[in-house]
């Protein structure tokens, strides 16, 4: 090693030690949640009187939904501990419900997804350590330009965060990274805009993810996007009459927490003043909101929070979006999993006005899927109503193509949805978005 490399790590090593941000107290003093010996069940129902057996069995041993829809003959994906695996097999046998184990072992899967991290399951004093290390790293990266994402695994919030500041340094006429506030641990919430005009006059297309902080697959797919639109020359088409907002992550706290502790989260990290921590932000937004498909219970994962707009990151997209709503012509939103396309009303089964136009639209942009099939349908008539989320919020305040995007797969891997697939789905899902720029082209601001 070179003196002066040598000279260079050990500046970095004794500033970050004395000036680097020491992480969030929780992310140490809380244990690792582990889910060895659970698996995740799919069953499937074949008349009502098997759905409301179905519906029972989760009452009475408080098991986590991963999926389910309306329909019968549609799995309902299960996580189910293996404190009461014997007992339903006795069950679901007795009532001749057919089932299948998807995932045998969910800690296993768990540590397979994402191969190339290696820290991500650690006990405390390991992640400790590597979380000091990494502090150390991060300081001496800064002195070079750059950034660490690829979309060959899964990153942390500050790989995401480095990328899109990367972008806004390298591509200052194209990109414009614009904090819209602050999530309850502080952490910046990021839109990037990305125009090949100053003005901000064209129409414009906005995506989100990472809503729910499990689905990884969602801010990964948000961020392939953006990396294509702004350094693929070859997308330059998709720039010339419409402007984007892309949000990679709207639950940063929640997206780390699953990183470090709890792969499994799917709230934000809010203090509710009571033992349970989090609201489900897609319940959270302030369109019937308190409706079906949401709980008053603070533990629950489908708390809609104390009021509307209760969580600062719902708060913000909210305010942020409000402003531009007469820009904003398409809203999409991505979460996982099942291979939907949902269009609103999401609260009951309603249907807006204008649904055929947006099923017209929603059906041209799923031909366009060549590896996954998606089926394209009301989200409440396909799957279950769900008040509150954003998908109906956006639509109520006049944004026309308003959408939920429910990424692959359909149930294999559930939300545990290995690295190998990310850029099959990214590469898939990309062409798609060719419809909706050519839509919003056409309409004015």
């Amino acid at each position: 090693m070179s003196p002066l490399l040598a000279t260079i790590i050990f500046t970095c090593v004794f500033a970050a030690s004395h000036t680097a941000p020491q992480e969030p107290l929780q992310a140490w003093t809380e244990d690792v949640v582990s889910y060895s010996g659970f698996q995740l069940w799919s069953a499937t129902p074949r008349n009502q009187e098997e759905r409301e057996f179905l519906l029972k069995i989760r009452q009475d041993y408080e098991l986590e939904v991963w999926k389910e829809a309306r329909s019968h003959n549609s799995p309902v994906d299960l996580l189910v501990s293996p404190d009461f695996q014997t007992e339903l097999k006795l069950r679901l046998a007795d009532a001749e419900i057919p089932y299948e184990v998807t995932i045998s072992d969910m800690q296993t899967a768990i540590n397979n997804e994402n191969p190339n991290v290696t820290d991500s399951g650690d006990e405390y004093e390991n992640r400790k350590m590597a979380g000091r290390f990494k502090r150390y790293l991060a300081a001496f990266i800064s002195f070079f330009p750059g950034h660490k994402m690829d979309w060959n695994s899964y990153h942390r919030i500050d790989d995401i965060y480095g990328y899109l500041n990367y972008l806004a340094d390298s591509f200052p006429r194209l990109v414009q990274l614009v904090s819209i506030g602050s999530s309850f641990e502080g952490r910046p919430l990021y839109v990037v805009r990305i125009s090949s005009s100053s003005s901000g006059t064209k129409p414009a297309i906005w995506i989100d993810g990472g809503i729910h902080a499990r689905e990884w697959i969602s801010p990964a797919v948000a961020t392939y996007i953006i990396k294509q639109l702004v350094e693929e020359p070859s997308n330059e088409r998709l720039l010339q009459n419409v402007d984007w907002y892309i949000m990679p992550v709207m639950n940063p706290d929640g997206y780390e927490y699953t990183h470090t502790s709890n792969r499994l989260w799917r709230k934000t990290r809010s203090s509710t003043g009571a033992r349970c921590r989090g609201a489900d932000p897609n319940r959270n937004f302030g369109y019937q909101w308190g409706g079906k498909g949401t709980s008053r219970d603070k533990c629950s994962e489908i708390y809609h929070g104390a009021n509307a707009f209760s969580e600062p990151e719902t708060r913000a997209v909210s305010n942020f979006i409000s402003g531009k709503a007469n820009q904003i012509k398409v809203y999409l939103t991505l979460h996982s999993y099942g291979q939907y396309v949902l269009i609103p009303w999401g609260y009951d089964v309603q249907y807006p006005i204008d649904y055929n136009d947006m099923k017209d639209l929603a059906n041209k942009a799923a031909s366009k899927f060549r590896r996954y099939k998606y089926t394209v349908g009301n989200s409440a008539d396909l799957l279950y109503p769900a008040a509150g989320g954003s998908d109906d919020w956006a639509k109520s305040i006049g944004i026309k193509y308003s959408y939920t995007v429910e990424l692959a797969d359909t149930g294999n891997h559930g939300f545990v949805l290995p690295a190998s697939f990310i850029r099959p789905v990214c590469e898939d899902f990309f062409p798609a978005l060719e419809v909706f720029v050519d839509k919003v082209a056409t309409l004015k601001v």
